[in-house]
Protein backbone atom coordinates (compact mmCIF):
# COMPACT_ATOMS: atom_id res chain seq x y z
CA UNK A 1 0.00 0.00 0.00
CA UNK A 2 1.38 3.41 -0.94
CA UNK A 3 0.75 6.53 1.12
CA UNK A 4 1.56 9.58 -1.01
CA UNK A 5 -0.44 12.16 0.93
CA UNK A 6 0.52 13.22 4.47
CA UNK A 7 -2.18 13.93 6.99
CA UNK A 8 -2.83 17.70 7.13
CA UNK A 9 -1.93 19.68 10.25
CA UNK A 10 -4.71 19.87 12.79
CA UNK A 11 -5.59 22.10 15.70
CA UNK A 12 -4.95 20.78 19.26
CA UNK A 13 -8.62 19.92 19.69
CA UNK A 14 -8.63 17.95 16.45
CA UNK A 15 -5.41 16.18 17.50
CA UNK A 16 -6.98 14.70 20.64
CA UNK A 17 -7.82 11.01 20.24
CA UNK A 18 -11.42 10.01 20.97
CA UNK A 19 -11.94 8.40 24.39
CA UNK A 20 -12.18 4.65 24.56
CA UNK A 21 -15.86 3.77 25.12
CA UNK A 22 -16.48 2.08 28.47
CA UNK A 23 -18.32 -0.83 26.85
CA UNK A 24 -15.34 -1.48 24.57
CA UNK A 25 -12.78 -0.97 27.34
CA UNK A 26 -14.52 -3.60 29.48
CA UNK A 27 -14.14 -6.25 26.77
CA UNK A 28 -10.51 -5.67 25.84
CA UNK A 29 -7.58 -7.31 27.59
CA UNK A 30 -5.07 -4.95 29.23
CA UNK A 31 -2.55 -5.43 26.39
CA UNK A 32 -5.27 -4.67 23.83
CA UNK A 33 -6.32 -1.53 25.70
CA UNK A 34 -2.71 -0.36 25.84
CA UNK A 35 -2.22 -1.06 22.14
CA UNK A 36 -5.39 0.78 21.18
CA UNK A 37 -4.53 3.79 23.36
CA UNK A 38 -1.16 4.03 21.64
CA UNK A 39 -2.75 3.58 18.20
CA UNK A 40 -5.22 6.40 18.89
CA UNK A 41 -2.45 8.73 20.04
CA UNK A 42 -0.43 7.95 16.92
CA UNK A 43 -3.47 8.52 14.72
CA UNK A 44 -4.15 11.90 16.35
CA UNK A 45 -0.57 13.16 16.21
CA UNK A 46 1.28 11.40 13.40
CA UNK A 47 0.77 11.40 9.63
CA UNK A 48 0.05 8.38 7.50
CA UNK A 49 1.23 5.67 7.11
CA UNK A 50 1.73 5.23 10.86
CA UNK A 51 -1.96 5.12 11.73
CA UNK A 52 -2.93 3.26 8.56
CA UNK A 53 -0.72 0.35 9.56
CA UNK A 54 -2.64 0.19 12.83
CA UNK A 55 -5.85 -0.56 10.92
CA UNK A 56 -4.31 -3.80 9.70
CA UNK A 57 -3.23 -4.72 13.24
CA UNK A 58 -6.63 -4.24 14.85
CA UNK A 59 -7.90 -7.80 14.43
CA UNK A 60 -4.93 -9.66 15.96
CA UNK A 61 -4.55 -7.03 18.69
CA UNK A 62 -8.18 -6.54 19.72
CA UNK A 63 -9.79 -9.73 18.49
CA UNK A 64 -12.36 -10.17 15.70
CA UNK A 65 -15.31 -9.10 17.87
CA UNK A 66 -13.83 -5.67 18.60
CA UNK A 67 -11.63 -4.98 15.57
CA UNK A 68 -14.29 -2.96 13.73
CA UNK A 69 -14.76 -0.68 16.72
CA UNK A 70 -11.00 -0.20 17.06
CA UNK A 71 -10.59 0.69 13.38
CA UNK A 72 -13.39 3.25 13.52
CA UNK A 73 -11.82 4.90 16.55
CA UNK A 74 -8.44 5.02 14.80
CA UNK A 75 -9.99 6.66 11.76
CA UNK A 76 -11.81 9.18 13.92
CA UNK A 77 -8.59 10.03 15.71
CA UNK A 78 -6.70 10.46 12.43
CA UNK A 79 -9.51 12.55 10.93
CA UNK A 80 -8.32 12.04 7.33
CA UNK A 81 -9.60 14.18 4.48
CA UNK A 82 -12.16 12.63 2.09
CA UNK A 83 -9.44 12.00 -0.49
CA UNK A 84 -7.36 10.07 2.04
CA UNK A 85 -10.42 8.12 3.18
CA UNK A 86 -11.03 7.17 -0.44
CA UNK A 87 -7.44 5.97 -0.77
CA UNK A 88 -7.69 3.86 2.40
CA UNK A 89 -10.96 2.39 1.12
CA UNK A 90 -9.70 1.66 -2.37
CA UNK A 91 -6.42 0.11 -1.23
CA UNK A 92 -7.67 -1.55 1.94
CA UNK A 93 -8.96 -4.97 2.84
CA UNK A 94 -12.68 -5.67 3.23
CA UNK A 95 -12.30 -5.04 6.97
CA UNK A 96 -10.68 -1.66 6.36
CA UNK A 97 -13.30 -0.71 3.79
CA UNK A 98 -16.02 -1.54 6.28
CA UNK A 99 -14.33 0.66 8.91
CA UNK A 100 -14.18 3.57 6.49
CA UNK A 101 -17.90 3.26 5.80
CA UNK A 102 -18.70 3.14 9.52
CA UNK A 103 -16.53 6.20 10.14
CA UNK A 104 -17.98 8.38 7.36
CA UNK A 105 -20.72 10.07 9.43
CA UNK A 106 -18.07 11.22 11.91
CA UNK A 107 -15.59 12.47 9.33
CA UNK A 108 -17.39 13.77 6.24
CA UNK A 109 -20.23 16.26 6.72
CA UNK A 110 -21.15 16.47 3.05
CA UNK A 111 -21.77 14.03 0.19
CA UNK A 112 -18.16 13.93 -1.03
CA UNK A 113 -17.69 10.29 -0.01
CA UNK A 114 -20.82 8.89 -1.64
CA UNK A 115 -18.71 7.14 -4.34
CA UNK A 116 -17.42 4.84 -1.58
CA UNK A 117 -20.97 3.99 -0.53
CA UNK A 118 -22.00 3.39 -4.12
CA UNK A 119 -19.04 1.06 -4.62
CA UNK A 120 -19.97 -0.94 -1.53
CA UNK A 121 -23.58 -1.23 -2.68
CA UNK A 122 -22.40 -2.87 -5.90
CA UNK A 123 -20.82 -5.76 -4.00
CA UNK A 124 -22.39 -8.93 -2.64
CA UNK A 125 -20.35 -8.77 0.57
CA UNK A 126 -23.15 -8.64 3.13
CA UNK A 127 -20.98 -7.16 5.90
CA UNK A 128 -19.88 -4.39 3.55
CA UNK A 129 -23.49 -3.81 2.54
CA UNK A 130 -24.51 -3.50 6.19
CA UNK A 131 -21.83 -0.87 6.71
CA UNK A 132 -22.93 0.97 3.57
CA UNK A 133 -26.53 1.56 4.71
CA UNK A 134 -25.66 3.47 7.85
CA UNK A 135 -26.16 7.12 8.89
CA UNK A 136 -24.02 8.62 6.12
CA UNK A 137 -26.11 6.92 3.45
CA UNK A 138 -29.34 7.94 5.17
CA UNK A 139 -28.24 11.58 5.05
CA UNK A 140 -26.85 11.82 1.56
CA UNK A 141 -27.82 9.03 -0.85
CA UNK A 142 -30.30 10.07 -3.53
CA UNK A 143 -33.80 8.56 -3.36
CA UNK A 144 -33.21 6.50 -6.51
CA UNK A 145 -30.01 4.91 -5.24
CA UNK A 146 -31.38 4.54 -1.72
CA UNK A 147 -34.34 2.51 -3.00
CA UNK A 148 -31.96 0.21 -4.84
CA UNK A 149 -29.89 -0.12 -1.66
CA UNK A 150 -32.98 -1.35 0.19
CA UNK A 151 -33.71 -3.82 -2.61
CA UNK A 152 -30.08 -4.98 -2.51
CA UNK A 153 -30.46 -5.74 1.19
CA UNK A 154 -33.56 -7.82 0.43
CA UNK A 155 -31.80 -9.66 -2.42
CA UNK A 156 -28.76 -10.54 -0.31
CA UNK A 157 -30.45 -11.22 3.01
CA UNK A 158 -29.09 -8.20 4.88
CA UNK A 159 -31.68 -7.42 7.59
CA UNK A 160 -33.45 -4.16 6.78
CA UNK A 161 -33.13 -3.25 10.46
CA UNK A 162 -29.53 -2.35 9.52
CA UNK A 163 -30.79 0.46 7.25
CA UNK A 164 -30.54 3.69 9.20
CA UNK A 165 -33.65 5.90 9.04
CA UNK A 166 -35.46 3.21 7.07
CA UNK A 167 -38.94 4.18 8.27
CA UNK A 168 -38.35 7.89 7.78
CA UNK A 169 -37.10 7.56 4.22
CA UNK A 170 -39.57 4.83 3.21
CA UNK A 171 -42.61 6.69 4.51
CA UNK A 172 -44.94 7.59 1.65
CA UNK A 173 -42.43 6.47 -1.01
CA UNK A 174 -44.75 5.27 -3.79
CA UNK A 175 -41.88 4.35 -6.10
CA UNK A 176 -40.29 2.15 -3.44
CA UNK A 177 -43.69 0.53 -2.84
CA UNK A 178 -43.96 -0.25 -6.56
CA UNK A 179 -40.48 -1.79 -6.63
CA UNK A 180 -41.25 -3.90 -3.58
CA UNK A 181 -44.54 -5.09 -5.04
CA UNK A 182 -42.74 -6.10 -8.25
CA UNK A 183 -40.15 -8.01 -6.24
CA UNK A 184 -42.87 -9.76 -4.22
CA UNK A 185 -44.64 -10.74 -7.44
CA UNK A 186 -41.40 -12.20 -8.82
CA UNK A 187 -40.92 -14.25 -5.67
CA UNK A 188 -44.48 -15.58 -5.85
CA UNK A 189 -44.18 -16.41 -9.54
CA UNK A 190 -40.97 -18.32 -8.87
CA UNK A 191 -42.55 -20.26 -6.00
CA UNK A 192 -40.36 -18.57 -3.40
CA UNK A 193 -41.68 -17.10 -0.15
CA UNK A 194 -41.91 -13.32 0.04
CA UNK A 195 -39.33 -12.15 2.61
CA UNK A 196 -40.83 -10.85 5.83
CA UNK A 197 -38.50 -7.87 5.62
CA UNK A 198 -40.07 -6.96 2.26
CA UNK A 199 -43.54 -6.92 3.79
CA UNK A 200 -42.21 -4.81 6.67
CA UNK A 201 -40.72 -2.19 4.34
CA UNK A 202 -43.82 -2.23 2.16
CA UNK A 203 -45.92 -1.39 5.21
CA UNK A 204 -43.57 1.51 5.99
CA UNK A 205 -44.25 3.03 2.57
CA UNK A 206 -47.92 3.54 3.42
CA UNK A 207 -48.43 7.32 3.58
CA UNK A 208 -51.23 6.83 6.12
CA UNK A 209 -48.96 5.00 8.57
CA UNK A 210 -47.05 7.11 11.11
CA UNK A 211 -43.28 7.09 10.48
CA UNK A 212 -41.19 5.44 13.17
CA UNK A 213 -37.45 5.75 13.75
CA UNK A 214 -35.78 2.48 12.84
CA UNK A 215 -32.30 1.78 14.16
CA UNK A 216 -30.14 -1.22 13.37
CA UNK A 217 -27.27 -2.54 15.44
CA UNK A 218 -24.18 -0.38 15.24
CA UNK A 219 -20.56 -1.02 16.17
CA UNK A 220 -18.72 1.14 18.66
CA UNK A 221 -17.77 4.45 17.18
CA UNK A 222 -20.62 4.50 14.69
CA UNK A 223 -23.80 6.52 14.93
CA UNK A 224 -27.12 4.78 15.29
Amino acid sequence: MTHPHPTPDRTPSEASPPPLPDDLRAHLTPPARDWLAQALTEAATRPAPAWELRLAEARPRCGPAHADAARVLILRAAHPAPADLARVYQQGTADERRAVLHALPHLVPGPESLPLVEDALRTNDTRLLEAAVGPYTARHLTPHLWRHAVLKCLFTGVPVARVTQLATRAHGDAELARMLADFAAECTAAGRPVPEDLLHVLALTDPAAPPHATHGGTPHGKES
